[in-house]
């Protein structure tokens, strides 16, 4: 593997586990702030995009609505443009604890950059934009291409 595309691997993941250690004081799993992260983005979701936008399965992201739900943080409403579908909404129950995630990550944020110069992190930023794009343009490879 690339070592620069490892790097990158490793460092995502040591910060989602550090958030996650911090998260956890709030009595939060990682699959639960990161549903609520998503759906106070981008509020309505249907449940298949957002397991498809999480990379997991719709059954394991069915798992974790349900735990959501069972808390009054998450509601499903049927998609008037589909009646088989559900959309995601966050609850109004949700708003503090959300809030408190979004102060977490600030902290945290600051905390694990606040020592950066503004001008590194846009270029970071920038190159990551690049990086992302040039995924997206990637074609898919089977075995008989690779």
């Amino acid at each position: 593997m690339e070592p620069l595309a490892w790097e990158i691997g490793e460092t995502s993941h040591a910060i989602r586990r550090a958030f996650d250690r911090r998260a956890a004081s709030l009595g939060i799993t990682r699959a639960q702030w990161r549903v609520l992260a998503h759906l106070d983005h981008q509020p309505g979701q249907r449940q298949v995009d957002l397991a498809d936008r999480m990379d997991i399965e719709p059954i394991t992201l069915c798992r974790i609505i349900d735990k959501l739900e069972e808390g009054a943080l998450v509601e499903r409403r049927r998609d008037p443009a589909d009646r088989r579908a559900w959309q995601l909404h966050l609850s109004e129950s949700a708003a503090p604890l959300v809030k408190k995630l979004h102060d977490l990550a600030t902290e945290f944020s600051d905390e694990v950059f606040g020592n950066l110069d503004p001008a590194a992190i846009e270029q970071a930023r920038t190159l990551l934009g690049t990086v992302r794009s040039n995924l997206a343009g990637l074609s898919p490879r089977t075995k008989a291409s690779a």
